[in-house]
């Protein structure tokens, strides 16, 4: 179940794309002039917002954020395109600052809830599991929410899966960890039907991407 008009399509500059799902809403902006996608989420319950990497143009994002009563900002990796806006964003909300401790120097704000692999992170009454990705950065980091009933399963993973491939590695080394790490941790335990909602550019899911897995360790990248 989600609003029948959510596409994932966003653009600098133009509005948001919302999906409306059981217990939680999405909201998804692009900004900057690395066209970096931020992610609104909301309780439905309670008002609590969550956002997903602040990446630059605090007002777009706090527009965003509207009266959602924002407690944290995830910050998927230390690029410095994904944060920003974060030391604005937490100076207008008071928000909790959320980070894997291998990136967290790369922040220019403390984290003041440094994550590891397995660990949750709520927002309302639900919950995103931490899944740590190792390649991109060796402290990026997705979030997996198991929506109720036929929400399904919704994923964001900044710069570490997109359409068509896994996040750019600068080593050989760091390429077989970010590929063996997004098969064994997404693909090996995710169902298909997982909504895939990356750091730039559109969305995809698990099962539009699986069959491409062997190619995209044969070429590298």
């Amino acid at each position: 179940m989600s609003t029948p008009t959510y596409t994932g399509d966003v653009a600098v500059g133009g509005p948001a794309d919302v999906r409306e799902l059981p217990g939680l809403t999405v909201s998804k902006v692009a900004v900057s002039e690395m066209a970096n996608n931020a992610y609104l989420l909301r309780c439905t319950a309670t008002g609590e917002g969550l956002l997903v990497d602040a990446a630059d143009e605090p007002a777009v994002l706090l527009a965003l954020v509207g009266d959602a009563d924002l407690r944290t900002v995830v910050t998927t990796h230390g690029h410095w395109d994904h944060h920003r806006a974060l030391p604005d964003v937490v100076t207008a909300t008071g928000a909790a600052t959320v980070a894997h401790p291998a990136d967290a120097p790369a922040l220019p704000v403390p984290v003041t809830r440094p994550v590891e692999h397995g660990d949750t992170v709520a927002v309302g009454a639900q919950v995103l599991e931490v899944v740590h990705l190792r390649g991109h950065t060796p402290g990026s980091i997705a979030l997996v929410w198991r929506g109720p009933g036929d929400a399904g399963v919704h994923l964001f993973t900044g710069d570490s899966l997109f359409p068509g491939g896994v996040g750019k590695t600068w080593s050989a080394e760091d390429f077989a960890s970010l590929v063996d790490d997004v098969e064994q941790r997404l693909f090996a335990v995710l169902p298909d039907g997982t909504w895939v909602y990356p750091g730039h550019g559109a969305d995809t899911t698990l099962g539009a991407e699986r069959p491409h897995l062997r190619e995209w360790r044969e070429r590298g990248w």
